[in-house]
């Protein structure tokens, strides 16, 4: 970060916070973050209601993004809603949406300690502190974002749902195919199974739709903070436990069904016993062919997104490539059905 845009934060704190005066200290990307960039931000404010040090995150835009990411001040306010519910997520402190301030809308959240990376908590069990309380404890956290339902004034900029949400869902990925001009027949066979098996339309609850291993903060004793509510939207449950539970985010620990962290039970035990319901164990399986589906169809526009030379960048390039793999386990899941 220059010096404009580091005066303007400086400017932009000390307002939002009633201080005197504002230094930042210390400005560094984070990693990660494919959609959306993370800049660390450490400071000293003088004077006002949050005197003396911070430590948070500036969450921005990237130079492209993807069609199903919500803006920053629709993701402030979902990150609003969720720490109002008592769900573990960093405290949003302030959304800044005059884009001339640094270029592009922003806000600011306080930081979360810990690690996120997918590949190393599957691997090392010295992250997260217990598994099983871990995976218990995701579980839980899950119905208790489930406990935000429509009508929600704060959300009001979330689409209703009309009609069940597996088929909103199959319109959406539907257009998108559409539109490709490489055919995917793996992918419309994929579809075509999802619409025959779409299950009906339940209860509506605030999904995360991003909600897996590499997404939330652990430390060395369990979480920290749930990250990433860029494409949270009004819902089936079952749709975040699918992905959560889905083979392409277990990082190659497949033995380990949930998030590549723990068993499927012990997630479910956590969610069932704090949203007070059963689960329906082949609701769940449908969400997770249809969880392959979406990450396929993400998959394709990170690459476009590389290839269009919008954004060039080797990650996005290398997303692309995961998309025959996804296709074989859509063909596999559905073999017999």
């Amino acid at each position: 970060m220059n010096d404009s845009p580091r005066r303007s934060l400086e400017s932009f704190i000390a307002q939002q916070a009633g201080a005197n005066r504002v230094s930042i200290t210390e400005a560094r990307r984070l990693s990660g973050g494919a959609i959306q960039e993370n800049w660390l931000i450490r400071a000293e404010i003088s004077g006002g209601s949050y005197a003396g040090p911070l430590d948070a995150v500036v969450r921005t835009d990237s130079p492209s993004g993807v069609a199903a990411s919500r803006s920053r001040a629709e993701e402030f306010a979902l990150l609003r809603a969720a720490f109002a519910a008592g769900v573990t997520v960093p405290e949003p402190l302030w959304l800044c949406e005059d884009q001339a301030l640094i270029g592009r809308q922003f806000f600011v959240m306080r930081r979360v300690s810990g690690i996120a990376a997918g590949h190393l908590l599957v691997k090392d069990s010295r992250h997260g502190g217990n598994r099983v309380q871990l995976t218990q404890r995701l579980g839980a956290e899950l119905a208790r974002i489930h406990t935000i339902r429509p009508p929600c004034a704060d959300l009001r900029f979330l689409p209703d749902l009309a009609q069940a949400p597996a088929l909103d869902a199959i319109q959406r990925l539907r257009r998108h195919l559409d539109a490709q001009t490489t055919p995917r027949p793996a992918l419309e066979w994929g579809l075509r199974w999802l619409e025959r098996h779409a299950p009906p339309r339940e209860t509506i609850v605030l999904c995360h739709r991003d909600f897996r291993t590499g997404n939330y903060m652990v430390d060395e004793h369990g979480l920290t903070g749930i990250l990433d509510w860029e494409f949270a939207g009004w819902g089936d449950p079952c749709e975040d436990i699918g992905w959560f539970c889905a083979k392409c985010w277990r990082f190659g620990a497949n033995h380990s069904e949930a998030g590549g962290i723990g068993s499927r039970e012990d997630f479910y035990r956590g969610y069932e016993g704090a949203s007070g319901r059963s689960l329906d164990r082949a609701r769940v399986g449908y969400w997770e062919v249809m969880a392959h589906m979406n990450w396929a169809s993400i998959a394709i526009q990170q690459a476009q997104r590389h290839l269009s030379g919008e954004e060039v960048s080797l990650f996005l390039a290398l997303t692309g490539q995961i998309v025959p793999e996804l296709e074989y386990e859509i063909l596999t899941m559905t073999e017999h059905s």
